[in-house]
């Protein structure tokens, strides 16, 4: 380089550092907070370009990612400072920007949205082939390019909540088999002992209402990674029950107690309701990935993932790297009861049922599941089911032990479990005052 050559780098970059800047834009790879007693507002999502992901097709579009090594500028003599000028995609290096130009030209692509994975060391984009084009053979080739590091569908998850008909019994009277889960799992004796304070909770699902007087003091902070509209957050259904499960607020003369009611929530809003609202809430691999990535970067022990779908190359490398962390992940088993997918296939997750008289799949827990009270949008109650809620009892359980044993590993925590299920009227079920005993025999010391 001449040194004419230099002096051009060194005022490029100066006017670089003279570009305006964007206070309300979070920072790469951050979620935005607001810790409690205020309600968080969502933070909005930070794709490039803007786009919401119900607006994604997996019939169509494809995930690709590309390395993205963010390394410090290197100051040896003769380093180029031009390769380090901002790029025009959020996050992304140099590097990651100038070969994802040279792909969706090749490839003839169109970028739907962009999102880094610092934890992997990836860029991750979603794109849409062109019209007539097969999506498997791009995807193939793709596949061949030694500039890719991972090309795939994009592919679409749902929630494990049982959807009643329009015409189902609702209870009226509040004091009949109220919170059978609570009842049922001994919690109120475990907390005792424990109610889960110091311990916090990811729960990546849609959104919930943050302003329900039962939650509203336990949600520490949110990420919307969906992001295409904030007021949905708070209407969100399926969050605001998993939320209301494993946290609510107890002693404060209203509604309910969750498992967990010391613990804390973080939450991401992966999933969304389908315009209409009808069908269950969906997610794709996109917005997966871009919820556990910003887990990544918390000191959440628990992860809650009341939902499921397909195995997935990308989310089973993000899984991977937060269970060699030490995060505790649980999982709901699919309805059909098949262990194949994501999450509840990879190694290490703790898988969960709802509890019925047949006998659980090896090392699957029962919790319960049928007619759980839960919180609701709003500032209501109401009753739910499915694996969703079984799952959410166990992550408020695991809380209430976490606070009495924080180096609680994912393995012991289950076996612990299974050990300390309780036959109830038939049913084999977690039992949290018997695991929290089960724990104080173990450690004795607690």
């Amino acid at each position: 380089m001449t040194p004419r050559d230099i002096l051009l780098a060194a005022c490029l970059v100066a006017l670089a550092a003279c570009a305006p800047t964007h206070p309300d834009r979070p920072a790469v790879g951050a979620a935005t907070a607001t810790p409690a007693p205020a309600p968080p507002a969502p933070a909005p999502s930070s794709s490039t370009p803007a786009t919401g992901a119900s607006s994604m097709d997996s019939r169509r579009d494809i995930v690709l990612a590309v390395a993205n090594p963010l390394a410090p500028m290197s100051t040896h003599a003769g380093s180029n400072v031009l390769g380090y000028a901002a790029s025009g995609h959020y996050g992304a290096g140099q590097r990651a920007a100038g070969v994802l130009a040279e792909l969706k030209k090749h490839y003839d692509l169109q970028e739907v949205a962009g999102w880094p994975i610092t934890a992997l060391s990836l860029y991750c984009i979603v794109v849409k082939p062109a019209a007539g084009v097969d999506r498997d053979a791009v995807i193939a080739a793709l596949a061949k390019d030694e500039r890719v590091q991972l090309a795939q569908p994009l592919q679409d998850y749902a929630v494990y909540t049982e959807q009643a008909p329009p015409d189902a019994h609702r209870y009226n009277d509040p004091y009949v088999d109220l919170q059978r889960g609570f009842v049922a799992t001994d919690a109120a004796l475990a907390h005792t002992v424990s109610q889960g304070d110091g311990v916090r909770v990811a729960v990546v699902d849609t959104g919930a209402d943050l302003t329900h007087p039962d939650l509203q003091a336990r949600i520490h902070d949110t990420q919307d990674d969906v992001g295409t509209d904030a007021g949905a957050f708070d209407r969100d259904a399926h969050g605001t029950e998993i939320a209301g499960v494993i946290a609510a607020v107890g002693d404060n003369h209203q509604g309910m107690v969750g498992i967990a009611p010391k613990a804390t929530l973080s939450l991401y809003k992966a999933c969304w309701y389908p315009p209409g609202g009808h069908d269950g809430a969906r997610c794709n691999s996109f917005t997966l990935a871009k919820a556990l990535a910003a887990v990544n970067d918390t000191d959440a022990r628990i992860i809650n993932l009341s939902l499921g779908g397909p195995a997935d190359p990308l989310l089973g490398k993000l899984l991977e790297h937060l269970l060699g962390q030490g995060r505790i992940v649980v999982a709901a088993l699919p309805p059909n009861g098949s262990e194949r997918g994501f999450p509840d296939s990879a190694d290490g997750v703790i898988v969960v049922r709802a509890g019925n008289t047949t006998a659980a799949p090896p090392g699957v827990l029962s919790a319960p599941g049928n007619d759980i009270l839960t919180t609701q949008p709003g500032g209501s109650y109401d009753f739910s089911s499915g694996s969703s809620l079984a799952a959410a009892h166990v992550s408020g359980i695991l809380a209430l032990l976490l606070s009495i044993e924080p180096n609680l590993d994912a393995r012991t925590a289950r076996d612990l479990l299974l050990r300390s299920s309780k036959l109830t009227n038939g049913i084999l079920e977690v039992n949290a005052a018997l695991a929290v005993q089960t724990l104080r025999h173990d450690h004795p010391r607690r």
